[in-house]
C-alpha cells in the first residue's frame, strides 16, 4: 500500500486554484439527536444532518495573485470548490461540493511571516469520484 503526501492536494475554490495554501483539513460529521425518552436510563443517539467544513492556511503572497486576492472577495458568497487530495491523475480521487466562504483570516506576526487561513462551511453534498 503507497501513502499519499500531503504537497500533492490541488485545491480550487471558485476555479481558481489556491498555490499558496501549506495546510487544509476537510471535515465531515453528522449532528446528533438523542432520541432517548422517560424512563430511558441511557442516551439514545442517532444520526441527523450531515455537516462538513473545510479550512485552508498559508504564507501571505505579496501582490494580487495570493490567496487574499482569491479568497477576501469571496466571503459570505456559496461558490465550487474541488479537492484533489492525491494530486491530478486518472482514478485519482475527486471531491466536488459547494460551499459558503465562512471566513478569512489574516496574521501579521512582529518576528514572522504573514499567514493567512480560511473556513468554509459545506452546503449540500459532497461528491466524491475518481478523476478520468
Amino acid at each position: 500500500m503507497a501513502w499519499a503526501h500531503g504537497k500533492e492536494t490541488i485545491i480550487t475554490l471558485d476555479g481558481d486554484t489556491i498555490v499558496d495554501a501549506n495546510t487544509s483539513e476537510h471535515t465531515r460529521e453528522a449532528d446528533e439527536e438523542d432520541m432517548g425518552v422517560y424512563g430511558d436510563d441511557y442516551g439514545m443517539p442517532e444520526g441527523s444532518i450531515v455537516r462538513g467544513t473545510v479550512t485552508m492556511g498559508g504564507k501571505y503572497k505579496v501582490g494580487a495573485t495570493g490567496a487574499a486576492a482569491i479568497i477576501e472577495p469571496l466571503v459570505g458568497t456559496v461558490v465550487a470548490l474541488t479537492v484533489k487530495p492525491e494530486g491530478t491523475g486518472v482514478g485519482k480521487p475527486l471531491h466536488t461540493m459547494s460551499v459558503h466562504v465562512k471566513k478569512y483570516t489574516e496574521t501579521r506576526p512582529w518576528a514572522g511571516y504573514i499567514t493567512w487561513a480560511a473556513e468554509l462551511s459545506r452546503n449540500g453534498a459532497d461528491t466524491i469520484t475518481t478523476q478520468s
